[in-house]
């Protein structure tokens, strides 16, 4: 239980981690900032708010690239994707496909593909993170949502092409 618990808040962790990240670079006192080029007459370019964090769409990078440092408690995706969504009775639910992030910043949506065999007939709905609880056991994590494998079939669809996403 205090597995389940400890993961729970790790899970929050991950979808308000980047609203705490820190730069923890250090300035050199020589280095001058060099102006940005101003964009072509009526286009915008974008702007990024110095520690909002987060990603940007634009055609190119206008923020002096920065590092951070991964927590214990964070958790890559690539750990998530992929892998079987249990119920609590342990019964097989469906499959974690894909994360959704809202402007590059937090992780709103959890794609999930419910049904099917080998691929086929499959849906896909998609889930809010905070019902996804994590249990880590013997070095491997399981997602573990309070539903039943009816609830996730008649969930609304959600259209989802791995390829061309």
């Amino acid at each position: 239980m205090k597995n389940i618990v400890c993961l729970a808040f790790i899970a929050g962790s991950l979808l308000a981690g980047p609203a705490f990240a820190e730069d923890k670079s250090t300035s050199h006192p020589d280095a001058q900032a060099k102006p940005m080029a101003a964009p072509p007459a009526g286009t915008a370019m974008p702007t990024a708010i110095d520690g909002a964090g987060g990603m940007t769409m634009a055609n190119s990078a206008t923020v002096k690239i920065r590092f951070i440092t991964a927590k214990p408690a964070d958790i890559m995706s690539s750990k998530l994707v992929g892998k079987t969504l249990y119920n609590n009775k342990n019964e097989n639910v469906g499959e974690i496909e894909d994360l959704v992030i809202d402007n590059g910043k937090t992780v709103t949506g959890v794609v999930v593909s419910v049904g099917g065999f080998l691929g086929l007939g499959e849906r896909y709905v998609l889930v809010d993170p905070a019902t996804i609880f994590l249990h880590q056991a013997d070095g491997s994590i399981k997602a573990i949502v309070d539903t039943d494998k009816d609830t996730l079939k008649n969930a609304p669809a959600f259209k989802y092409n791995k390829k061309n996403t």
